[in-house]
């Protein structure tokens, strides 16, 4: 096979170009003036102007941090003087403030809580498994206590 043998395969072909007169006649299928009908229109697709108009940050609402951090569990809150009601030598546990009627239950287990030192405590009391606030701690320990 020599160089001038070479033939193409398929036929060439060159689109057809509209809207400059010629084959199409009168408007050359732009129809009748306005924007779209003038040369170099390229106007912007009709959902771009929608997404430019909504904010950037979406589903997050007036307080972002907890939306954002939604799985985070907080504990529970119970301060001291709530635990005067206990009779001395209690063992406080999550558990064991759920039975006796200082916090509820969540989902039906028992929360995470944490211990605070509002009020005054004088009851011995081992506390367990539980957040203890510095305060919190002296005083339970004052009172002759112990947190584990």
């Amino acid at each position: 096979m020599q160089l001038h043998e070479l033939k193409p395969t398929s036929p060439r072909k060159t689109a057809k170009r509209v809207g400059r007169g010629g084959k199409r006649g009168k408007t050359s299928g732009k129809g009748h003036k306005g924007q779209k009908a003038r040369a170099g229109n390229s106007s912007r697709p009709e959902m771009r102007e929608i997404i430019k108009k909504l904010p950037k940050l979406r589903g997050h609402g007036v307080n972002r941090a907890q939306t954002v951090n939604s799985e985070r569990v907080l504990p529970v809150v119970v301060n001291v003087s709530a635990l005067e009601v206990l009779e001395a030598g209690f063992t406080v546990t999550p558990k064991s403030l759920v039975t006796a009627g200082i916090v509820a239950s969540v989902k039906r287990k028992a929360p995470k809580v944490k211990i605070l030192g509002n009020g005054n405590l004088t009851k011995k009391l081992t506390v367990e498994n539980c957040q203890v606030s510095q305060s919190a701690k002296e005083k339970i320990e004052a009172a002759g206590g112990s947190v584990k």
